[in-house]
């Protein structure tokens, strides 16, 4: 059985119609030597007679009426699954796999939300993690990074936007406290940061360097803990812009801390750039941060 091909059944198949060498031949393209070497080798593999040979031409046998009678079928199922596998990619449906950070997932909803609006085919699988995704994995069709931009032989990488961070407090706390308005008065506040860990920033590392710790009134390690420990009042403490102008209530803290503006890059590997899933996403969200940064710069 190992050595039957499909495509002898065809051969077979055609002949069985045919019902001549030379017919069968001609409707396949090749000559009817090949076309009896091919029927041979299948009826050798199979052992077992499929066609009677006399001299007006080729009658099928019992098996080969089962031949004449299933691989219809069987070559239509083929054809299917064949143009199923060729057009994965180029519809817009089934599962979109991204991977992003954690202070940027939740703010990913709403344009999710959008995205399947127009493609309610799609299936979206969100992937929140700081770490680095292999998309060579499979894991991950997509990866938005924020930093340095991501290199790799295999990778394709794309700048969607650049975000801004700032210092916020809640309206709460500028009422009782009020706004530092030097280096020194800075431990005249309380502070929300994230962990020792993310003290390389720049950012934080200039607020840490010139305040007590003991000013220092709530502290993690995850982004998203830190921007709600603000928006509660804890404290000034750092916030993306974009992430800032969706609670109206938080006051931006002018601040001698270093500007700080990083890249989001949108990442695929080169084997999805057919992908209709991926460049459409991109597309997507690509205008979609264009209107949004127009609005904002208003």
């Amino acid at each position: 059985m190992k050595n039957i091909s499909w495509d002898d059944y065809k051969i077979a198949y055609q002949v069985a119609i045919d019902g001549s060498l030379s017919q069968a031949g001609k409707s396949l393209g090749i000559n009817h030597a090949t076309v009896l070497r091919r029927i041979n080798q299948l009826e050798s593999a199979l052992e077992i007679k499929l066609f009677f040979r006399h001299q007006r031409g080729y009658k099928v046998t019992d098996a080969g009426a089962i031949l004449i009678e299933e691989l219809p079928g069987l070559i239509a199922r083929f054809s299917k699954l064949e143009h199923q596998l060729q057009n994965i990619e180029s519809n817009i449906s089934g599962e979109l796999r991204i991977s992003t950070i954690n202070s940027y997932s939740a703010q990913l909803a709403p344009a999710l939300k959008a995205f399947r609006d127009i493609h309610p085919a799609i299936r979206i699988k969100v992937l929140s993690t700081d770490d680095i995704v292999p998309l060579e994995s499979g894991a991950a069709h997509v990866s938005l990074r924020v930093g340095p931009k991501p290199d790799g032989a295999d990778l394709i990488v794309k700048e969607l936007t650049r975000f801004k961070t700032s210092y916020f407090a809640s309206a709460e706390y500028i009422q009782a406290f009020g706004k530092p308005t030097t280096n020194s008065s800075y431990n005249q506040h309380y502070w929300v940061l994230p962990t020792a860990d993310k003290y390389r920033i720049p950012f934080v590392r200039h607020i840490v360097d010139n305040i007590d710790k003991s000013r220092i009134a709530f502290q993690s390690n995850h982004f998203p803990d830190v921007n709600q420990a603000v928006i509660e009042g804890m404290g000034i403490g750092p916030m993306g812009e974009h992430q800032a102008k969706f609670y109206p209530s938080l006051v931006k803290v002018q601040l001698n801390s270093p500007q700080s503006e990083e890249a989001m890059w949108f990442v695929y590997h080169k084997d999805s750039k057919h992908s209709a899933r991926v460049k459409c996403f991109y597309a997507f969200l690509h205008e979609r941060l264009k209107k949004l940064t127009a609005l904002e710069n208003k």
